[in-house]
């Protein structure tokens, strides 16, 4: 459910996202999309360690998550790039979509270690 949410958020057309400053790191934009991805990932590791069909899933599930999350953000942006009139790709989401997979992956450790 929540990629869907993303997928539909990030396709939006252009008229309808709040404008960003020139500081494109400390922006809007890659606030949202970090927050977006820290939240994906730290669900589909959650979802992958507590299945017990997979067992090579469960074990890698921080791998795994990493690398479906990073694939889907960069997905997301040849599609804005490709099909949404008015959007293109940038870089500065991929990065943001991949810090984003990074803070949920330690959000998950630190809630599940401790």
């Amino acid at each position: 459910m929540w990629a869907a949410v993303i997928l539909l958020t990030t396709l939006l057309p252009s008229s309808s996202m709040p404008s960003v400053s020139i500081w494109d790191l400390f922006s809007f934009d890659s606030f949202a999309h970090a927050s977006m991805f820290a939240v994906l990932c730290f669900l589909m590791i959650v979802g992958l360690t507590k299945q017990y069909t997979f067992p090579k899933l469960k074990h890698f599930s921080i791998r795994v998550s990493l690398f479906i999350c990073s694939m889907f953000g960069i997905a997301i942006e040849i599609l804005q790039f490709s099909v949404v009139p008015g959007r293109s790709a940038e870089m500065m989401d991929i990065v943001s979509n991949s810090i984003g997979c990074l803070i949920g992956i330690v959000v998950f450790r630190w809630i599940y270690t401790w």
